[in-house]
């Protein structure tokens, strides 16, 4: 009997030691490659290899369309909330590193200033960006009791964007966004925060509202073709405008197009461009210039031909 008790007794002692594991302790192995190249690395592996080609952009007009933040003797130029919004826009488009963005609101300032500069020119663009603040409003809410109480602000903004084509004026394209912004503060017993009228709020709702439409816009503009024009050509070589700040790469093949003729139609009284005829395939070879506004691509001629007398009338696009 005092055998099998002990026996008993001995059973989660070997329990414990037949389930206990002996670990090893590893050495860490420093990385031969540096941690900021494999992380590059990481992200050219990731990353999607999808072409982008920058087209030109410009944001004509962004007004303030609701009561807020309008006087008896308030004009265009005091549309604070216009202007707000339409430098959001602006600046989240020129982050988006997809488009070529031209002044237009602040325009008379820059050919103000132009007028020092002996080689100044102007752009033209593809599209135009119209829009407005529609809606616009805040809200206080909370609740109070014998001890405690809450309050909750909200700020609320909607903007309405329309693309236009600047060489018809034809809008093709528009959109909504909306944004929320909201604080809340409490108390219990007199201690606690206590919020006070919080400006910033407007801030915040219209930076969402144009944050919530700007993919948007992007997706949109990024399915027209995008095209561009021969600079010059060279025996074997042509040149184009655009390179690798535009989102081209070499060893990129483009078609060179002659354009088809223009006509007007009596049902709509738009300028209809008929189909263009394809002339030749080019493929880039390197690239020149030290800017956006400057750079171009050397292209040479893989298959087909084409005329020094016809590169007024030559578009070169992307294959589609």
């Amino acid at each position: 009997m005092k055998t099998y008790s002990k026996f008993i007794c001995l059973i989660p002692v070997l329990t414990f030691f037949g389930c206990a594991t002996v670990s090893e302790r590893t050495d860490q192995i420093e990385a031969t490659v540096p941690k900021t190249q494999q992380i590059h690395a990481q992200k050219l592996i990731l990353a999607p290899t999808v072409k982008s080609y920058k087209r030109k952009l410009a944001v004509s007009r962004f007004s303030n369309e609701t009561n807020y933040g309008r006087a008896l003797f308030t004009d265009e130029q005091f549309d604070r909330i216009g202007k707000q919004a339409s430098d959001m826009l602006s600046s989240r488009l020129v982050k988006s590193g997809k488009f070529l963005i031209f002044e237009r609101p602040d325009i008379k300032k820059i050919e103000l200033e132009q007028k020092y500069i002996s080689d100044s020119k102007m752009i033209g663009v593809d599209t135009l960006i119209v829009g407005s603040v529609t809606e616009f409003g805040r809200s206080v809410g909370g609740k109070s009791g014998f001890l405690s109480s809450t309050k909750n602000q909200v700020a609320r903004a909607t903007v309405e964007i329309r693309l236009v084509d600047a060489k018809t004026g034809h809008a093709f394209f528009s959109a909504s966004g909306t944004g929320e912004a909201n604080t809340e503060s409490g108390e219990i017993a007199g201690f606690g925060s206590r919020a006070e009228y919080d400006a910033t709020l407007n801030d915040r709702a219209i930076a969402a509202a144009v944050s919530d439409v700007i993919d948007r816009i992007v997706a949109t503009l990024d399915e027209r073709q995008w095209r561009t024009s021969v600079l010059a050509i060279e025996d074997n070589n042509i040149f184009i405008s655009g390179g690798s700040r535009q989102g081209l790469k070499i060893g990129d093949k483009l078609q060179v197009l002659s354009s088809g003729k223009k006509v007007i139609s009596n049902q709509t009284g738009f300028e209809i461009e008929l189909p263009a005829t394809k002339l030749a395939t080019i493929k880039i070879v390197s690239f020149f210039g030290d800017s956006e506004t400057n750079e171009g691509s050397a292209c040479e001629t893989i298959e087909g031909s084409i005329k020094n007398n016809m590169i007024s009338s030559l578009i070169v696009t992307e294959f589609k």
